[in-house]
């Protein structure tokens, strides 16, 4: 079953694309869920439009982000936890650890902003990227130290 996508779905395509998929699936997730819209002519033109209006929106969402980039500075924390003679944590600093350090009244940061590929496992200095946007990211400098 061809299906117009009104998203961006992970594995699948980008908001506006044309996918084939199951009809199991496209019937029972992807069209309850908004996500798709069954292939046609004029679904074509409803996608078209909308992809105009959430062209608009991720335009301004992308200026508010961008200014409170600008406004955040430079981002830092000190994280401390226990550790061994070799410097290895009991446990790990994970996003979520980062992000609870990082919120401030001004702005605060989501677990799911903070890219980071896997939890830190070591003492030391880390720069991680704080994603505001999908194209404005900021560095956060962390310092895991001992206790």
């Amino acid at each position: 079953m061809d299906v117009i996508l009104m998203q961006s779905v992970d594995n699948l395509g980008a908001m506006g694309e044309t996918v084939a998929v199951a009809r199991g699936y496209a019937r029972n997730y992807l069209i309850p869920q908004g996500l798709a819209v069954e292939a046609s002519e004029g679904s074509k033109k409803v996608v078209e439009e909308h992809m105009r209006l959430e062209a608009k929106r991720d335009g301004v969402r992308k200026a508010g982000a961008e200014v409170l980039a600008a406004g955040m500075g430079e981002l830092s924390c000190t994280i401390t936890v226990q550790a061994d003679e070799e410097d290895k944590l009991f446990g790990s600093v994970t996003a979520r650890d980062i992000a609870e350090n990082l919120s401030t009244d001004a702005a605060t940061i989501e677990h799911r902003q903070v890219e980071l590929e896997e939890p830190i496992k070591q003492l030391g200095v880390y720069t991680v990227d704080i994603r505001l946007h999908a194209e404005v990211a900021v560095p956060a400098k962390v310092w895991v130290v001992k206790t």
